[in-house]
């Protein structure tokens, strides 16, 4: 099937004679067999909208429909992999792409220990296991029944090495390889939504945010913030603690310096799990601001499509895209050069949808395997002049199960992370305080709500104490002051240059806040004993501030030992 270019509108392409195309149909046009989509069809002409530069391309040239969509490769080779918008791999590339280049996903030169786990004459539906491949330490590749294949186990190989090309099964009379392609639009399908179990917590190792804005594993959230308010650094710290099983990490627009400083480190991480750097259990999309604008949205949809064929293997992966703006920019710019009426702020009406659907596929499910896997995704926002009002950041907020909002003037103030107690919020906080009750942790919700309300009731006063000054409040009034400091400097902040405070466990967590609470109630019984505001507020308490980085990362003893020790040197004020 194939047709001619008749106009050229920069990466937009009108084409005429593809006859039996259809929308979403991959096609390649001109001599350099540059990959496009076809986003439109009116009339008998197909608009396509071409994920390389189009320099040089002119009417008259050729263009061929494969007649399918854009499908990624997933098979066992993704994990420590580098790759475009279009899944083609990057880090084995000796120089810059040609317009055009065919670069295969998975390498071809590799060898794979495949072990089987079926006989022949089983049945077996889709997501059954076929086998294991030792890809990396930390996980084993589960080598699936691709899930529009199923029936009799005709023929399966024998252990031992094969390549990416090679057939490992024969199932209900069709060849299975170690890979597979999927449509990188269409979710792939699951057993169920939800897990049988109760609701778990995707722990980042983030007070603020596993204190006060938890997520639950299979959720989604956004990361609002102007230019300098730390987002990237947030998303890159999450994907080297969170306790996911596998990081999708998808660079959509961002600048190229930033890219190499995210794999340079992923490289010289090592990972806590297995010792080994953290990319090996990373897969990294990386569509940079200097590559084709067009490739950026269609690399949120190859990301995503990566963690769900991870998540069908019965693992835990969480997909990081930095950043939806940027994608949606791009959005902006296919619904502009094809004439589409534009919505607010020149968006395509569209836009809400297509977030919506983007943040649909987070799920916690069951399986066609019967296993229990999940997708998180996190996405940042990059509001223009940090205007939360804008379509992005306003639509994004409908469909997310949480905001982690990041504030300019925390950031100027070097408080790290600079998450907002004020603009932030968690939907999923109330079935996670329940998470937390089942594993015997049944002040969760309290402390959590305590700490929330003298944070609010702090910044109030602040404001009054702007006025008229802190020392002419009344007494109680300035020990709320001092326990939202202890809070803010104790728990809030975390130091990502310190070994003991760069990942905090979720015991120590709880340690660290329920003795910045404690201080508070001591400081208020003190009060109410006559203490002046003044003597409290001079006590040396730096010691409870400092404890963050004074014990190991997993010392909930330690900052439960420490606190005693400076409640006690507190009690002596009476």
């Amino acid at each position: 099937m194939s047709g001619t270019v008749v106009r050229v509108d920069g990466p937009v392409v009108e084409v005429s004679g593809l006859e039996g195309a259809a929308m979403l149909d991959l096609v390649e046009v001109g001599g350099a067999h540059l990959p496009g989509e076809v986003i439109a069809l009116v009339d008998g002409v197909a608009t396509v909208q071409v994920y390389e530069y189009t320099g040089g391309l002119r009417p008259g040239e050729k263009v061929v429909s494969s007649g399918l969509p854009l499908t990624a490769e997933l098979g066992p080779g993704l994990l420590g992999g580098v790759f475009d918008g279009m899944l083609r791999r990057l880090a084995d590339a000796e120089e810059f792409l040609t317009p055009g280049g065919r670069l295969a996903t998975l390498p071809r030169e590799r060898r794979f220990d495949f072990t089987p786990h079926v006989a022949p004459g089983a049945d077996v539906g889709p997501g059954a296991l076929l086998g294991t491949v030792p890809e990396a330490r930390a996980l084993a590749h589960r080598v699936l029944v691709p899930p529009d294949a199923g029936g009799r186990v005709d023929w399966v190989a024998d252990p031992g090495a094969y390549g990416i090309d090679d057939v490992i099964a024969r199932v209900g009379g069709r060849e299975l390889g170690l890979a597979h392609r999927w449509p990188v639009r269409r979710p792939r399908p699951f057993r169920a939504r939800g897990h049988a179990g109760a609701v778990a917590p995707l722990v980042t190792g983030i007070r603020a945010l596993d204190l006060f804005f938890p997520l639950a594993r299979g959720s989604s959230a956004s990361v609002p913030g102007g230019f300098g308010t730390g987002k990237t650094v947030l998303l890159q710290e999450i994907a080297k603690w969170c306790d996911a099983d596998v990081i999708v990490y998808v660079g959509c627009g961002e600048r190229g310096n930033e890219m190499a400083d995210v794999i340079r480190e992923l490289r010289s991480l090592d990972d806590p799990r297995t010792g080994d750097p953290l990319l090996a259990r990373t897969v990294l999309v990386a569509n940079t601001s200097n590559m084709p604008v067009l490739a950026r949205e269609a690399s949120i949809h190859t990301g995503v499509t990566v963690a769900e064929y991870f998540r069908d293997m019965g693992y835990h992966a969480v997909l990081i895209a930095d950043s939806t703006s940027r994608w949606a920019e791009a959005l902006r710019e296919v619904a502009s050069r094809t004439g589409q009426l534009p919505a607010e702020e020149g968006y395509p009406a569209a836009l809400a949808s297509e977030l919506a659907s983007f943040y649909e596929r987070a799920a916690a499910v069951t399986t066609l395997g019967g296993n229990e896997g999940s997708v998180t995704i996190l996405g940042a926002v990059s509001p223009p002049g940090g205007d939360m009002s804008e379509p992005v950041s306003a639509h994004t907020r409908r469909f997310v199960r949480a905001t982690w909002s990041l504030d300019r003037d925390l950031a100027y103030a070097r408080h790290y992370p600079a998450v907002s107690w004020r603009d932030s919020w968690s939907r999923d906080s109330e079935a996670l305080a329940d998470w937390h009750f089942l594993q015997r942790d049944s002040g969760w919700a309290e402390r959590r709500r305590a700490a929330l309300g003298l944070l609010a009731e702090a910044d109030r006063l602040e404001s009054i104490a702007q006025l008229v000054g802190a020392a002419s409040l009344p007494d109680r009034e300035r020990v709320v002051l001092l326990g939202a400091r202890l809070l803010r400097e104790g728990v809030l902040q975390q130091s990502s240059l310190s070994a003991t405070d760069v990942y905090c466990a979720p015991a120590k967590q709880a340690a660290l806040l329920a003795l910045m609470l404690a201080l508070h109630d001591r400081c208020l019984a003190l009060v109410e004993r006559g203490v002046p505001a003044e003597r409290i507020e001079q006590a040396d308490l730096s010691e409870a501030v400092r404890a963050r980085e004074l014990t190991p990362p997993d010392g909930a003893a330690e900052v439960a030992a420490l606190g005693e020790r400076v409640l006690a040197r507190l009690e002596g004020l009476a």
